[in-house]
């Protein structure tokens, strides 16, 4: 009934098309496991018929040995152990299958819902906290996937159950089955208080797990800056905070299951204890045996059961469909603009290299909130140009332009091949980037793991020849076990110079035609800096290399010099670039 009145709700406020939509969306992933439902109906089916025959054999044990005719007990004890021996082992080798089954179900739903997420924007998947898309890729996604293919089975069998279970008492004794329909109105009004506000509680308990994930992730991603500004004190407040509240969450949705569960079981005991009143009257009658009083007590908590999963169902089906709705809002953000047309062509022009271009360029993160307006920025092949200015004036916001992840509002972002053609700047020619972004990008392996990210094919020779272009090698092979050397995350056992290194040289074994260091030589001494600029233009030709930095030292080996500031590129002259190497 409340189901009900939430689906009339839905109708009147227009949302009533949004959850229909939510439903389809979630049960679209069924249509590839038609097999694994039909197994799971058959099973349960087939379980309710076994339990039902042991039931019924049961009571033909009971009346056999109160009616003091023990001709035919053996082969009833026969009957009964046989099906519970087969019952075991039944139910163990199903239980394995079902889990086999269920984790490639629900591995596949993830890992089809991770490749549309990974997919998406980068500018739109950016407005959301990490851990809150953490929390709804493990969380939701398990709830959909269970939804996803348990509601079918769940619902045929339930009802299955129910017939059958009915048509047994009913074959015994007609007004036993009375008795047994009107546990379902009663039931059903009870169910009300299940649903009320079961929805809101869903949504707040995850909203709140999301806010806690995310504060973990971010937590202990910037231990060591918490650390460094000796903040320790101030995030474990804010841990207790959030327990706080997570407690406090948690603890009024369990309060309100813990009255529902009172009510509930109350009504049960009326119901289980009129039934049990009703089968005693009836065999003080003689209208029926000990056997089938025992047989109707037995069913009438199966009915019960039955008809509470039944009911149960629906606000289950609800419940999932914001799980649905959560990960929808993800998957469903814009894609990443791809064109895979010339991707051949582009391919074997990029042997060559690329020029990059932005002609007229606006770009705003918020709306009407210029970061980059009316600007022009070139690079061309077997040249060094640099980007510098203030921190927070739009050089890494230029990066990100390059490399595709964002798009001007107005002008062109292009590339340019040898020939002249010109192909817009998307996700699609990210391939053709090789990238050494600002901090420490350095993950757990060891070095050669992390350089074969970018080409998981290379050689260790490869690998090597990168390391000593990047003039990291001479410190590597000093390490116990050269470029096999394990690493903590981010590099631990590394200073940041030589993990700066690390990923340059992983930025050359990726051998693309450009290549964007983002503040990537600060850790670097000058001398370290000018020999490994040096290597990538003279060993790699025809690489077009774009730094952003503060370092006049760079700036001498460029031959072009932008600055970025109040929102503008410029292009320094000479006078005006040697200028800014006096005042470093």
């Amino acid at each position: 009934m409340e189901s009900i009145k939430i689906i009339i709700n839905k109708i009147r406020d227009g949302s009533i098309k949004q959850m229909w939509i939510e439903f389809k969306w979630m049960f679209s992933y069924a249509k590839k496991y038609k097999k694994e439902i039909v197994f799971y109906i058959f099973l349960g089916i087939f379980s309710t018929v076994m339990s039902l025959v042991s039931s019924i054999a049961s009571k033909e044990l009971i009346d056999v040995v109160t009616g003091h005719n023990i001709s035919g007990a053996p082969m009833i004890v026969i009957v009964m152990i046989s099906m519970a021996l087969f019952s075991l082992f039944f139910n163990s080798l199903m239980s394995r299958i079902t889990l086999k089954i269920n984790i490639r179900i629900q591995n596949d739903i993830q890992a089809d819902i991770f490749d549309k997420i990974i997919e998406v924007n980068w500018l739109d998947l950016s407005k959301y906290p990490s851990g809150d898309i953490l929390n709804r890729f493990s969380s939701d996604v398990g709830t959909v996937a269970n939804s996803a293919i348990g509601w079918v089975p769940d619902l045929v069998v339930n009802s299955f159950n129910f017939i059958a279970t009915l048509a047994v008492v009913m074959y015994y004794d007609p007004t036993m089955m009375v008795l047994t329909m009107m546990n379902a109105p009663i039931m059903l009004i009870s169910s009300k208080i299940l649903m009320s506000r079961m929805r809101d509680y869903t949504k707040n308990v995850k909203e709140m797990n999301s806010e806690v994930m995310h504060f973990q992730t971010e937590t202990f991603s910037n231990v060591d800056s918490i650390k460094s500004f000796d903040l320790t004190s101030l995030f474990s407040r804010r841990l207790r905070d959030y327990q706080d509240r997570y407690k406090d969450v948690n603890l009024e949705y369990n309060l309100f299951s813990i009255k529902t569960n009172i009510i509930l079981s109350l009504i049960g005991m009326v119901i289980e204890y009129s039934f049990f009143g009703w089968s005693v009257y009836r065999l003080w009658s003689g209208y029926i045996t000990y056997g089938e009083m025992t047989l109707f007590l037995t069913q009438a908590g199966r009915l019960s059961s039955c008809f509470n999963s039944l009911v149960s169902i629906i606000p289950s089906t609800v419940g999932s469909t914001i799980s649905a709705a959560r990960l929808m809002e993800i998957v469903n953000l814009p894609r990443e603009n791809r064109n895979e047309d010339n991707s051949n062509d582009l391919k074997e022009a990029s042997k060559d290299g690329f020029s990059i271009k932005l002609k007229d360029v606006d770009f705003s993160y918020i709306e009407d909130e210029k970061v980059i307006k009316s600007s022009y920025f070139e690079a061309h092949r077997n040249e060094i140009v640099a980007i510098v200015g203030p921190s927070g004036e739009g050089k890494t916001t230029l990066i990100r332009m390059f490399l595709g992840l964002i798009t001007p509002d107005s002008g062109d972002a292009i590339m340019i091949d040898k020939n002249g053609d010109e192909v817009e700047l998307n996700a699609s020619t990210r391939k053709f980037f090789s990238y050494v972004p600002q901090g420490n990008t350095i993950f757990s392996g060891t070095i050669a793991e992390n350089l074969r990210m970018v080409k998981e094919d290379a050689t260790d020779e490869e690998i090597i020849e990168a390391l000593k272009i990047a003039c990291a090698y001479d410190f590597v092979k000093k390490l116990p076990d050269g470029i096999h050397t394990k690493l903590g995350q981010r590099g631990q056992g590394l200073s940041e110079g030589q993990s700066q290194r690390i990923s340059i040289a992983r930025a050359v074994l990726r051998d693309a035609p450009i290549l964007l260091l983002d503040e990537a030589t600060s850790a670097l001494d000058v001398t370290t800096e000018r020999k490994v600029l040096r290597n990538i233009i003279q060993q790699k030709p025809n690489k077009t290399c774009i730094v952003t930095t503060h370092r006049p030292s760079v700036l001498n080996m460029s031959q072009r010099v932008y600055r970025v500031m109040d929102k503008t590129i410029t292009e320094l002259c000479e006078e005006e670039s040697a200028k800014m190497v006096m005042d470093f």
